[in-house]
């Protein structure tokens, strides 16, 4: 599969079971996290945080433009916000398109084309600079800005072979994006093209076995969409408590371990009430219980392999940065495990493995992950 890694990394394994890794020995490190009023300060007002929120305004306004311009000049609203040698990568079988005049023809008028009235709706946008504040981040300055939620649109016409329903449907989403200049220089998206086909009436795989269906439920709170300035602090404090989340899961070693999680100790980390949802295979967990037996467990069953991405050349790191009380995450094309056992009704096959998968995270008031997209 090709793929363009402008920036990439060594991954100690986080990806395993869709969580990150940790630089603090343990969550109690995470109370220990302090800073002085003056410190705090200087960072809210360094321009570090000025690009971020400049950045944010961007991808907002290129994002409300698209919902309300009439189609024909769409093509003109992503010249505007998008640089004209963008690398876009996108769920297979798009992949990845090269230059902004491919995204407008391969990517953009084909999907206007099945979904004329196509809308966004986000539920999580953030944003943040790559400082080394999360062990899979680098310290290089990479400005990302990414959000989640939902492309909605009535589906008159085929898409990537899948017959038009007539529909409504709702395709869930996430995207990462590079930014450069102010512009977008690199974007990741993943839709839920299983769920599409399943609103068409096309079953693909076996029942998810979490809850399945309808719109993928936004933050309980309602306050994933972060405009404004948040304090770094906090940021900090979300994404080390991925980190510290991601050290248990890498304890588990599969050919010891087998089915005994024990050993990843995720209830140091977690809320026994968290939710946890999955794209259209899995489905969505209500409790720390369900997440360990609707997911963690068939994923450890079918793959379960730790630290196997030791080339720099395999795959992109993306935007491990946290904001506010959310943390995000991401990887493309990273391999991650053999196929070991059965999963999703897909027999062992053996083979190695890559990846892609996004990730967002927000942390509660008593300092434990309670929601993950």
């Amino acid at each position: 599969r090709t793929r363009s890694s402008p920036r990439s990394q060594k991954v100690p394994g986080w990806h395993q079971i869709g969580s990150g890794n940790p630089w603090l020995s343990d969550h109690t490190a995470l109370r220990s996290v302090s800073s002085t009023p003056e410190a705090s300060l200087q960072e809210k007002h360094c321009p570090m945080s000025s690009r971020n929120q400049k950045n944010k305004a961007a991808v907002w306004d290129y994002w409300q433009k698209l919902n309300h311009v009439p189609n024909d000049q769409v093509a003109d609203v992503i010249r505007f916000a998008v640089h004209d040698d963008v690398d876009w990568n996108g769920s297979a079988p798009i992949d990845q398109v090269q230059g902004v005049d491919a995204l407008i023809a391969d990517v953009w008028e084909p999907l206007l084309r099945s979904f004329p009235d196509l809308k966004r709706t986000p539920d999580i946008f953030m944003g943040g600079i790559e400082e080394g504040g999360s062990r899979y981040a680098s310290d290089d300055g990479t400005e990302w800005v990414s959000g989640c939620g939902h492309l909605t649109g009535t589906f008159v016409e085929d898409w990537l072979g899948i017959p038009a329903s007539g529909k409504k449907t709702h395709m869930y989403f996430g995207q990462f994006y590079v930014m450069r200049d102010g512009k977008i220089a690199n974007s990741y998206v993943m839709f839920d093209i299983l769920s599409v086909m399943r609103q068409a009436g096309y079953e693909v795989l076996p029942p998810s076995p979490g809850a399945d269906g309808g719109k993928v439920p936004p933050p309980a709170a309602g306050d994933g969409i972060l405009l404004t300035e948040q304090d770094p602090l906090e940021g900090r404090k979300s994404i080390q408590l991925v980190d510290a989340m991601g050290s248990g899961l890498e304890r588990y070693v599969r050919d010891r371990d087998g089915g005994d999680m024990s050993r990843m100790e995720q209830w140091q980390y977690w809320s026994h009430d968290m939710k946890w949802y999955g794209y259209s295979g899995i489905g969505r967990c209500y409790t720390l219980e369900e997440f360990a037996d609707f997911h963690q467990r068939p994923w450890l069953h079918g793959f379960g392999d730790r630290g196997l991405s030791s080339n720099p050349d395999d795959g992109r790191v993306m935007g491990f940065v946290g904001e506010g009380s959310y943390g995000c995450g991401g990887i493309w094309d990273v391999v991650f495990s053999h196929h070991h056992g059965t999963y999703a009704g897909i027999p062992a096959t053996g083979k190695l493995l890559t990846i892609r998968d996004f990730d967002w995270w927000k942390r509660g008031p008593n300092d434990l992950l309670i929601e993950n997209w």
